[in-house]
């Protein structure tokens, strides 16, 4: 078992099936590992230590590992900025929408196919102690909470654009006004930036 935790932990807490077997571990000691709650098994194929120095941020980390063109969106990344006060039950991720489907054991999530050219923008990497997450910037999860106002609500799109608006430091107003143009969004946020700052 020592073996298999250095591994993991020479990778960040993390290992693929195929990476274990190259280095010839056999698959009965990874179902071992699993059983005696070791490594726990993210999705077909993938692994995390359980007991590695995660940070708060370790489920977002979990997602980015599992597809590497996942980022962190809506709701979740307006909780991860502090502009909400929603506390999402899942985690909301997008992956460009020819993706083949994407599921996790855990943790929860729920998956958006973004087209590509609401996909592509507003991509910022974070990076923590739990590894790389990749999550849509400030200015970007505000547009796209606008364009999902339908299904995400109107009060988490309203929250967190007056939020935003708040911290004169960090605003960046027409940077906010480019990236709600990019989500189609713009006559729905213009009024609303004019009404709050007046």
């Amino acid at each position: 078992m020592k073996e298999i935790i250095k591994i993991f932990e020479k990778h960040k807490g993390y290992a693929r099936m195929k990476e274990l077997r190259n280095l010839k571990i056999h698959p009965r000691e990874i179902s071992k590992a699993v059983s005696d709650g070791i490594i726990e098994k993210i999705k077909p194929g993938l692994y995390k230590l359980i007991n590695y120095p995660w940070d708060e941020h370790g489920s977002f980390a979990d997602v980015c590992n599992s597809h590497k063109k996942a980022v962190i969106c809506l709701a979740t990344a307006a909780d991860y900025f502090e502009l909400t006060t929603f506390n999402p039950p899942y985690i909301s991720a997008a992956v460009p929408h020819n993706t083949p489907n994407f599921k996790l054991d855990y943790p929860p999530l729920q998956v958006y196919y973004f087209p590509d050219k609401y996909y592509k923008v507003g991509i910022d990497k974070i990076e923590t102690k739990s590894g790389t997450i990749r999550i849509y910037n400030k200015e970007k999860t505000i547009g796209d909470l606008f364009r999902y106002i339908n299904k995400i609500g109107e009060d988490v799109a309203v929250e967190s654009l007056k939020t935003y608006l708040k911290n004169r430091k960090e605003r960046n107003i027409s940077k906010l006004i480019e990236y709600s143009e990019l989500c189609g969004v713009k006559k729905k946020v213009e009024p609303m930036i004019k009404a709050i700052l007046s």
